[in-house]
């Protein structure tokens, strides 16, 4: 992979949050420096969950600006400056591999079901062939590796290497939701039901927060 394109610990939060949001909230997108630090510091989807202020998410913004993996854009209608991502172009990959990037990044090292599942509120991806497919081309240029089971999992999990000091492959990434006393391996139905429900809870909070900014906008006052 090229050099040049390493991420600092924040620039990779905020590039997840532009890929993110403009896939699951286009009438949104682009985002203001606002909606970028909400997505960023939002408690759904994160791992770590963050505080992130104003100034250290510009900051970030810049940085990704000058590794030309996202722009400063000024849509006629609004009077803030707005931000897009071009990692697409920039690192020369599909929208889904950039996708499954952006969901490594926001949430850490994860199985291949994991990745499969939670990237599929962006983009669905049909198959675990199809995963495999979109993945080889990251692996071989050095942006996703492999992470064996026994370093923080006991299953194989995947990682991003765009950067590396973001999540420590040896520590367990965020335990996904499970009902109250379910058991620690749950049936293969009950994991496929609770993955359904998580992602309906994740698809409401997504909405109530698009219907916040909306409402933060035609008000013209930030969310805080």
């Amino acid at each position: 992979m090229d050099d040049a394109i390493r991420l600092a610990p924040i620039e990779a939060r905020a590039l997840g949050v532009l890929v993110e949001k403009a896939l699951t909230t286009p009438e949104g997108y682009p985002l203001s420096l606002n909606a970028v630090v909400l997505g960023a510091n939002q408690k759904v989807n994160r791992h770590p969950v963050l505080a992130l202020s104003d100034d250290e998410v510009s900051d970030a913004l810049d940085g990704l600006i000058d590794k030309q993996l996202a722009r400063k854009v000024f849509p006629g209608q609004s009077r803030v400056d707005k931000y897009a991502h071009t990692g697409t172009s920039t690192l020369k990959i599909e929208i889904a591999q950039l996708a499954l990037l952006a969901e490594l990044l926001m949430r850490g090292p994860q199985s291949a079901a994991e990745l499969r599942a939670r990237a599929g509120r962006m983009l669905p991806i049909d198959s675990a062939e199809r995963l495999d497919a979109l993945l080889a081309p990251l692996e071989a240029r050095g942006m996703v590796e492999r992470i064996p089971a026994g370093r923080g999992s006991r299953v194989e999990r995947l990682a991003q290497a765009l950067c590396r000091d973001l999540h420590p492959l040896d520590t367990p990434a965020a335990a996904p939701l499970a009902a109250p006393g379910a058991p620690e391996e749950a049936h293969p139905a009950t994991r496929a039901a609770l993955g359904a429900r998580l992602a309906e809870l994740e698809r409401n909070v997504e909405r109530l927060e698009r219907q916040l900014r909306t409402l933060a906008d035609k008000l013209g006052e930030p969310l805080g």
